[in-house]
């Protein structure tokens, strides 16, 4: 077995299935870009738009995988705060 295998069922067993977190992730983008102010989130600055994305996924990810894996909830705290952070004049 490859690394890449070996890293894709770790994950697998972590967060479910790819096809799976995939579906759920774009059933929460869908909801938030189509319920709300779509041209306002589709233009957002990239970084905006990025960590949305992500926290989306990180949504997913909880949903259908581990729910008590800290790392998906601290990824959602960390694109928010780079977020904030860029606001406030802190780039990294």
């Amino acid at each position: 077995m490859s690394n890449v295998d070996t890293v894709l069922n770790e994950r697998g067993s972590r967060y479910g299935k790819f096809v799976d977190v995939a579906a759920a992730t774009q059933a929460i983008q869908q909801a938030l870009y189509d319920q709300f102010a779509t041209d306002k989130l589709r233009d957002l600055p990239s970084d905006m738009g990025v960590a949305l994305d992500m926290i989306c996924h990180k949504l997913a990810r909880i949903a259908v995988g581990d729910e008590n894996y800290v790392d998906n909830w601290v990824d959602i705290a960390g694109y928010s705060k780079l977020v904030a952070d860029r606001l406030e004049g802190i780039e990294r």
